[in-house]
């Protein structure tokens, strides 16, 4: 099976003591489920899962469920002798958003101690977010992303050790040499093209077969589309649309959301398509990159200008959009395709994955920059620049923002194909790969006295 390192925080959880049900979020086709399964299996004797989407296409024996007894009196009629005690059954409720109900009574079945308890669901995000009764303080909350580029490193056989050896490389601004350089650049281009859900990644791992890898992107991007259902027609119909804007906006120049196409309005606004982004963002199936033109630590406290950059959530639904079946334009050094969006994508997803908030940098005067993150480590916001060709040490928009000296930033952050580690005054140049290593904690250990 494919390694996740999420798989050791929830195995943590489960045999930690912790009376919190774990809450899993992220989007539909990640592994939420089966990852709960693999760990839960290892841990308990019996391992009862309830998926409610299925329940509501058939029976609904859940969903007017209201109380914890008329709760038990549903689970025993299907789980029947699979439930035990607390240290050895696990309850999960997987897609549990399909009733936000079920959402409320979990503070009283954790409360009640009977089993121990686990839930997930693809929309929960939205769910969270729109229903003020949930107990909060009750949950674990983990997010669930796609496979990252380390994760994929490893589904590829490449070792823990030659992992470990790169971040230190990284932590101390130094190169691969030539030969691991080559290596790990071709691995982060089939990665551009497979991207990181499971199924595809297992598909390319078993079969090398692109074309089978490009049907199971095409199902999953179509399966992100029908989700759009659940709204009322309006809503949807700006929701579909969004959704297909958002690989031609990344090929624009300014790759913004441009809000007067969505209706093709003349005065279209941020405000007048809320309820949109937000489902798409808290459904997990596009990252949602906001605009800032002020920028200091930390960067929330800056002021957000309603301008927004939206990326999809798998850098291989990109590509299969963009480029189809063909594989030149990726993997072809000599080929003349622009790949700033393909690679502004995956960078969107890494640094998601790893825990930062995402912001870019706008000024009518001095630019952009593609990315603006928190850098815990110094206490300052880094600027990241992503480069795909040969011009990467190109980049006035950049330097004007780091000679600024009111915004008291640390040093910015070009990411480019480009071998060697080297600093420029504030400007340090890295390869594109090394953006595994950029943890929202920071990249070197600090020690903390209490």
């Amino acid at each position: 099976m494919l390694y996740r390192k999420i798989e050791t925080d929830i195995y943590q959880h489960f045999t930690s003591g912790s009376d919190k049900i774990l809450m899993l979020t992220g989007a539909r086709q990640t592994g939420k489920s089966f990852i709960i399964n693999h760990v839960a299996s290892k841990i308990f004797k019996n391992v009862v899962e309830i998926n409610l989407i299925e329940d509501y296409d058939t029976d609904r024996l859940f969903e007017s469920v209201s109380s914890i007894e008329e709760f038990h009196l549903r689970l025993s009629s299907v789980a029947g002798e699979r439930l035990g005690s607390k240290e050895d059954t696990l309850v999960f409720l997987d897609e549990i958003q399909q009733y936000p109900r079920l959402l409320t009574l979990l503070k009283f079945l954790r409360q009640e101690g009977r089993y121990t308890y686990a839930v997930s669901g693809s929309l929960l995000g939205l769910t969270l977010k729109n229903t003020t009764s949930i107990p909060v303080g009750s949950l674990a909350l983990m997010h669930m992303y796609p496979l990252d580029f380390e994760e994929f490193l490893i589904a590829n056989n490449v070792g823990r050790e030659a992992i470990d050896a790169m971040r230190k490389l990284f932590d101390s601004r130094e190169s691969l040499d030539e030969a691991m350089h080559n290596h790990i650049i071709g691995l982060f281009k089939r990665y551009l093209l497979i991207g990181g859900m499971p199924q595809a990644v297992q598909e390319f791992v078993n079969s090398r077969n692109l074309v089978a890898v490009r049907a199971i992107q095409n199902d999953i991007h179509r399966l992100y589309e029908a989700d759009a259902t659940k709204y009322d027609l309006e809503h949807r119909l700006h929701i579909e649309r969004i959704y297909e804007m958002i690989p031609s906006a990344m090929e624009s120049h300014k790759k913004r959301v441009v809000y007067r196409e969505i209706e093709n309005k003349p005065k279209g606004r941020h405000s007048d398509y809320i309820e949109e982004f937000d489902f798409l963002s808290a459904s997990g199936v596009a990252l949602e990159v906001k605009a800032i033109s002020n920028p200091s630590f930390p960067l929330i406290e800056s002021g957000v200008k309603n301008l927004l950059k939206l990326y999809l959530n798998d850098v291989g639904m990109v590509t299969g959009i963009l480029y189809r079946n063909n594989i030149k334009p990726v993997m072809d050094t000599e080929c003349s395709v622009n790949l700033g969006s393909v690679y502004e994508s995956v960078v969107a997803m890494e640094l998601a994955a790893h825990g930062h908030k995402l912001f870019y940098y706008d000024n009518k005067k001095n630019g952009e920059v593609d990315f603006l993150i928190d850098d815990y480590y110094s206490l300052s916001a880094m600027a990241i620049e992503v480069k795909s060709g040969k011009d990467y040490t190109i980049h006035s928009a950049l330097t004007r923002l780091l000679d600024n000296k009111d915004y008291r930033l640390g040093n910015g952050l070009v990411l480019s194909n480009s071998r060697e580690v080297v600093q420029d005054g504030k400007t340090i140049y890295m390869p594109i790969y090394y953006v595994m290593f950029l943890n929202s904690e920071g990249s070197r250990a600090t020690e903390i006295l209490l």
